[in-house]
């Protein structure tokens, strides 16, 4: 059976394309209406970005049309959660330069690198430790709220071989908590300039914002809610902190090999090297010499961000909500922990950092 099996011809590129085809514009359609909806009033004044919308679409999708639509659309879809990811994290690195660094100074990229460190490790201990979540649960939901949202639990997930759900519940942490952290900064700002408990200027705000707040749409919104100049601010910071992504995802992948094989004690593990994390880094590299024309650059990254949505989409899609319901609090609680963290501890650090520097 097997010889004849290996004597049929393999399957032809285009047949592949037609085999993916029906996924591909699945998650397409998804993705467009995402974008679609992404501009309203009411989810911008709430920094709901298209790629979160895409994956709960999916998700509604997914656990309703999509079980009769999956026979046909599985291929498309697995491609789009795969490879599509990847070229979008390339593409992502259009949306920085290297100039944004020395914008926010040694001491910018030096918190940013503190909270980035210490929150990831808490979510890996805190996760694994106390509230007796699997590692990649853990390390999924620690990425995503130590660097960039949901975009940094998606470039994860090809390191950690995080599942379906996993992803979904830690992204979903980010939307949580990263929501709170756009009404609970600016708040928190107002009563400390009401009541001078801590010296904090406009600029050390957008800085705190950046460096702690999840995602980059969630940034605006905390920054904006206090001055033009805190957002601008907090933006940079988020932008220095989201170019960590390419040295995490390697220092992790070096990480988890030194941790060994699943099932073979003493055996060390593949180190998995996320070639999309040089890819962004040379992308950003190239639009830090601003050689690509404007036009060019807004293209792609509108390019990037369908990609990214339609990699968001297929999450969704393949998403089951009895997963969801299975995974229970204790994420909620890690990310809870980890917000809190984020608040106290990252305060902490930006100040100990402006002190020492100035």
């Amino acid at each position: 059976m097997n010889i004849f099996a290996a004597a049929l011809p393999s399957p032809t590129t285009a047949q592949r394309w037609r085999d993916r085809l029906p996924g591909l514009l699945l998650t397409g359609a998804v993705a467009a209406a995402a974008m679609g909806l992404a501009p309203l009033a009411w989810l911008q004044a709430h920094g709901i970005s298209a790629l979160t919308l895409a994956i709960v679409l999916g998700i509604a999708v997914g656990n309703t049309l999509y079980p009769r639509l999956a026979a046909h659309a599985n291929a498309g879809v697995g491609f789009s959660r795969h490879w599509l990811l990847r070229a979008g994290i390339v593409l992502y690195g259009l949306r920085l330069t290297f100039q944004d660094i020395g914008q926010v100074g040694i001491s910018g990229v030096l918190i940013d690198a503190l909270v980035l460190t210490s929150t990831f490790a808490l979510a890996w201990w805190a996760g694994t430790r106390w509230f007796g979540l699997d590692k990649e649960s853990a390390l999924l939901i620690g990425a995503g709220s130590s660097i960039c949202g949901a975009a940094a639990v998606m470039a994860a997930e090809p390191v950690v071989r995080g599942r379906a759900e996993q992803v979904t519940v830690a992204v979903s942490t980010v939307v949580v908590f990263g929501t709170l952290a756009m009404f609970v900064y600016p708040l928190l700002y107002q009563l400390n300039l009401a009541h001078g408990w801590i010296p904090m200027t406009v600029q050390a705000y957008g800085v705190f914002t950046g460096s702690t707040v999840h995602e980059v749409a969630q940034v605006v919104a905390a920054g904006r809610a206090v001055s033009a100049a805190a957002a601008d601010t907090a933006v940079i910071a988020k932008m220095v902190r989201v170019m960590m992504l390419a040295p995490f995802l390697i220092g992790l992948s070096m990480l988890l090999a030194r941790g060994g094989a699943p099932g073979a004690p003493g055996q060390r593990a593949r180190i998995v090297v996320p070639w999309f994390a040089f890819g962004f880094v040379a992308v950003a590299g190239l639009n830090s010499l601003q050689v690509l024309p404007a036009a060019v650059v807004s293209a792609a990254i509108d390019l990037d961000t369908v990609l990214l949505a339609m990699a968001m989409a297929a999450l969704g899609l393949t998403t089951h909500a009895s997963a969801l319901r299975k995974a229970g609090m204790t994420p909620l609680l890690l990310a809870l922990l980890l917000f809190g963290w984020l608040l106290a501890g990252g305060l902490g650090i930006n100040r100990g950092v402006h002190a020492l520097l100035g």
